[in-house]
Order: C-alpha cells, then structure tokens, then sequence
C-alpha cells in the first residue's frame, strides 16, 4: 500500500501510527497482557478441576499457545500490519465476509476479556475498600458500576495515545508481577515453614469422577483463557521498532517467563489452600489467590493491601486488551472492510479515537447484559467466551499459515518447521469442542454465537454502505501490495 493511500481516507488525511515500541516495552507488553486477569480468573476452577495437578493444565496451555505463536510469527514478520489475524485471513482465502467475521471475533475476544478484567477488579475493589471503609456497598449492583467506569476511565487513557498506554502498561506490569511474587512467596515460604503441603501437587481429582485425560482437556480450555495475550501484540505491529528483529524473540520470552509464573502460581494455591476451600473460594468472582495471602500469612497485614494490588493487575490486562481492540477496529477501517470514519485519528494524540468509542461502548453494553441476563458469574462466563473466540481464530490462523506458505518470504522474516502449524490447528480446534466445556459453560457457546451474530449484522451494514462507493473503492485490493 502506498503511503497516500495508508494516510488518506474520506475526510482528507491522517498521520500514521507513531512507532513508540523498543524491546522492552513490547516484552512487558506482552508479559502484562498474559499475566493480567487469567491467572486471577482460573486458576481456583483449575484446582476445582484436576485438584493438586493444576500446573499440568497451565502447561498443556503454554504448549498449544506457542504452536500457535509460532504461526503468529510466521505470518507478523511476513506481513507487519496492524489488521492481524484478519490481514492473514483474507490473504489466505480472499473473502470478504470470512475476514470481516475474523476480525469482529478477534475484537470481541478482546472485549470479553477487558469485561472480564473489570468484574475481576470491581469485586477486588470494593473488597480493599471495605477494608478501609466499612458499610460501603459491595452488592451486584455496586460492583456492576464500578465495572462500567472503570471501562470509561480506560478509554480515557487509551485516548491519550499509545506512547502513554504502554508506558502506564510498564507500571502496572510491574504491580502485577509483585502481586504474583507476593503469592509465590507466601506460598514457599508457607512450604519451608511445614505449614503447606507440597504433596498435594502430585494428586489428581475430579469433582465430577472424570478421568484424567478429560478433566485435564477441560481444564486446558479454561487455563487457555490464562495464556492469551500475545496475539495482541500482533495488533501493535506498526506502533513497535524494527518488528521483523525483535518480535520473535520477545513473544517466545513473553511466553516463557508467563507459564513459568504460572506453575509457580499453581504450586503455592494447591499447597497452601486446604481441596475443599479451593472448591468454595471465600468470594469466587474476585479470584483465588486473596485467599493464598489471607491463609498463608495469616499474621500479616498483606491481606489488606493486596486486593488494590489485584486491581492494577487486572486493569492492565483490559488496558492491553482495549488497546488491541481499538487498534484492529482502525486497521480494519483502513482496509475498508469497516468504515473509513471508524479508522480516523485524533492530530495531536495520534490515536484512534472513533474505534476507542466504538469499542468501549461494546464493552459497556456486554457488561451489563451479562451481568443483568445470566445467572454464571460475568468472570466465569466471560473469561470462557474470550477463549472460545481465540480458540477459533487461532485454529485459522495456523491453517493460513500453511495456505501462505505460496507466498514468498521476505528476507530475515520468521519461518516456523511446518508441523508446528498443523499441530497448532488441531489441537486449538480440538479444544473448542463442547467435550473441553463443563456443563454449567455452554452459556459461553450462547454468547459467543450473540456476538458474531451482531457482527454479521454489522458485516452486511459495512457491505451496504460501501456498495455505493465500489467504483471508488474496491475494498482490500490495496491490501495485497503491503510487504
């Protein structure tokens, strides 16, 4: 694509993306985006699920999740532009709708897991508040506003720009994996004093008498919601430094340093938490892991400081994800396969501002109608969503991957060993089967199934607006000379 038509849209022209990204903010990026809400969110219905092994399923995750990376790689190197895992779609097969539908999912997962980050922080919130501050509301409908502001106040700082995003995004990452050491400290330290029990991590059990090989795959499903993140990173390809350099080597660490957190995470729960306190959390929707520090260090004060810890833990996750969001919604209008007005840039901030608006109020309105309509908790019910979607898409992705390998490979761009994508394809396929969910997570199906359903609406509104303009535009053949 040239650069007039990458700076031109309907209204005149607007300023590229501003390349803000080195090494190291793009790895904390990372890192942030998988250690965020996930191992908050999962890993008590782990434990619930496959008892002292809920390590092993964080490293089934990590496995299915660097297949697919690889592929990621492959494709990001070979095509660095922001439109993602839609870019590569359409590249692969070359319709219209197949990429407009890829792209919706990919903006939905995001926005699913920014909801459920904001369920996850609202109810840690008013837990620290209480502490502070006795007889504040703390009911659904307390926790359901917290959750609404706390996505305007993101897109606040989405609006700021990407340079301050990200830069905001290293302090809290840095938050983050305190709070994470806090719980792999209390939890070691709980072993060393023989007031944990390391044993427990070698025992298998299933609530519902399932064998290992399916309590673990249903498991798997759920820590995949924990390992997601670095596909956005894909999203942030033209705000980041000589990408073709330094992608691979920082989502491979991003990976690497997240699952090993992860286990260690696992570890100190199953260790410190009696079975049947996991199987009963003392507040299910605000995580497992308060519950570590309150057990393990009963004698401290860290109980009290640690849920707003939580907070600014969970808040980067639906940062990183809100950014993603915003990010693939602009690059999909420059393409026009959304409409160019949704592609616009504020001048002076240089960030997205109508595709920050559109996705924040998606993420208000799924909010509240699962928060009001369904009767699982939005973390449990949303968090499975976000999996599912990526799931799909992942499972395209890897398949593109092989279907672009006709196309030539630029000069020091990713190759991945060709079994890795075909591995990455069946088993991300395999796990999105109703055999990987329990019951009580069909509901995900349902609004998952919502969500593509509003974008094949908005699919044929984009296709309605356009086809006036088709002797002008042709959609997407700009798209086929970007290198």
């Amino acid at each position: 694509m040239t650069a007039s038509a990458r700076e031109t849209d309907v209204n005149g022209s607007t300023p590229d993306l501003k390349r803000v990204m080195g090494p190291k903010l793009l790895l904390l990026f990372i890192v942030g985006d998988i250690l965020g809400a996930g191992v908050y969110a999962v890993t008590g219905r782990l434990a619930g699920q496959v008892g002292g092994i809920a390590w092993l399923p964080f490293l089934v995750a990590f496995g299915v999740a660097t297949l697919t990376a690889y592929s990621y790689l492959e494709l990001v190197t070979k095509y660095p532009q922001a439109a993602g895992a839609a870019l590569y779609a359409h590249k692969a097969f070359g319709v219209h709708f197949v990429t407009f539908l890829v792209a919706f999912t990919v903006v939905c997962s995001g926005i699913t897991s920014a909801s459920t980050s904001s369920g996850l922080l609202a109810q840690n919130l008013l837990i620290g508040l209480d502490e502070f501050l006795p007889g504040i509301p703390t009911g659904s409908t307390a926790s359901l506003v917290t959750a609404l502001l706390f996505m305007v106040l993101l897109a606040a700082i989405n609006l700021r720009g990407v340079g301050e995003s990200v830069k905001f995004n290293v302090v809290l990452t840095l938050i983050e994996m305190l709070a994470l050491a806090i719980v792999i400290v209390i939890g070691f330290v709980a072993i060393g004093g023989g007031d944990a029990d390391l044993g427990r991590i070698t025992v298998f059990e299933s609530p519902d008498d399932k064998g290992l090989f399916m309590a673990v795959t249903i498991a798997t499903a759920i820590a995949f919601f924990s390992m997601v993140g670095f596909e956005d990173s894909v999203n942030m390809v033209e705000e980041t430094k000589d990408p073709l350099r330094i992608f691979p080597k920082m989502m491979l660490t991003g990976l690497g340093i997240a699952v090993l957190i992860y286990v260690l995470v696992a570890i100190s729960v199953v260790a410190v938490i009696p079975a049947g306190q996991i199987l009963e959390p003392q507040n299910p929707e605000a995580g497992i892991l308060l519950d570590v520090v309150r057990i393990g260090a009963p004698d401290l004060p860290i109980d009290r400081i640690f849920p707003f810890l939580t907070v600014f833990a969970v808040a980067n996750t639906a940062l990183i994800n809100m950014l993603m969001a915003s990010r693939l919604i602009y690059g999909m209008a420059q393409q026009d396969v959304l409409p160019r007005s949704l592609g616009r840039v504020l001048p002076q901030r240089r960030s997205p501002y109508t595709a920050i608006a559109f996705t924040t109020v998606l993420a208000l309105a799924l909010i509240i109608v699962v928060r009001t309509q369904s009767d699982s908790t939005i973390v449990a019910a949303l968090s499975g969503t976000t999996s599912l979607l990526l799931l799909a898409v992942f499972t395209i992705v890897n398949v593109c991957c092989l279907i672009l390998r006709r196309d030539p490979t630029p000069e020091r761009a990713f190759r991945a060993p060709t079994v890795v994508p075909v591995l990455g394809a069946v088993f991300c396929a395999y796990l999105l089967g109703p055999w990987a969910r329990l019951e009580a997570d069909m509901i995900q199906y349902k609004i998952a199934g919502g969500l593509l359903a509003v974008g094949v609406v908005l699919w044929a509104i984009t296709w309605a607006t356009n086809r006036g303009v088709r002797a002008k535009r042709t959609g997407f053949r700009d798209i086929e000379n970007l290198e």
